[in-house]
């Protein structure tokens, strides 16, 4: 008796898929996987999220660092979020809101861009502190926001970035 091609290909691909399915089986039975138990302290392989990790690690305070922080240097960082803001009054909304007047303004403060409920839920005003937390990582200040970037995580950076935002107002919030 002959089989076809497709008999014996398709029994191939069957005694592929049990050999590799058995040698699994038989892998994990003789060289077992063991976790590390929690408390060690031994990394594990997968990072934690940023919204785990900013949990762990406190958000370093930038209010000392932010009457000398280099506006100049603010401004250059600044360039990564045109790709989804501007910064000039009177500024269209891009992917992202337009960030005028955004120090110690309101929280979704354009009624021309669709905040996340994340964001409007938040309510309140941007004070230095919000603005630090947001833009060390958004996903961890607002859980849920449309932000997709991680965030600066240098506390100098997030102070000169505060520092350049605060000068895109007609008259800049006091200093802290």
């Amino acid at each position: 008796m002959g089989f076809t091609f497709l008999q014996k290909f398709g029994a191939a691909v069957l005694v592929t898929v049990w050999l590799v399915w058995g040698s699994n089986m038989i892998g994990n039975m003789v060289v077992p996987v063991r976790e590390p138990p929690p408390s060690s302290g031994t990394p594990t392989a997968a990072a934690p999220s940023g919204a785990a990790q900013a949990k762990d690690a406190p958000i370093e305070d930038i209010k000392p660092l932010l009457a000398s922080a280099p506006v100049d240097q603010g401004e250059t960082l600044f360039k990564k979020c045109t790709a989804c803001h501007t910064g000039e009054k009177g500024g269209a909304n891009k992917v992202g809101p337009n960030l005028w007047n955004v120090v110690g303004g309101p929280k979704a403060h354009s009624e021309a861009f669709s905040y996340s409920n994340a964001l409007k839920e938040k309510g309140g005003e941007w004070s230095y502190d919000d603005l630090n937390h947001f833009i060390a990582s958004p996903k961890a200040f607002a859980p849920g926001t449309k932000m997709t970037f991680a965030g600066f995580k240098k506390a100098e950076e997030r102070a000169a970035l505060i520092a350049y935002l605060r000068t895109l107002a007609d008259s800049p919030a006091p200093l802290p």
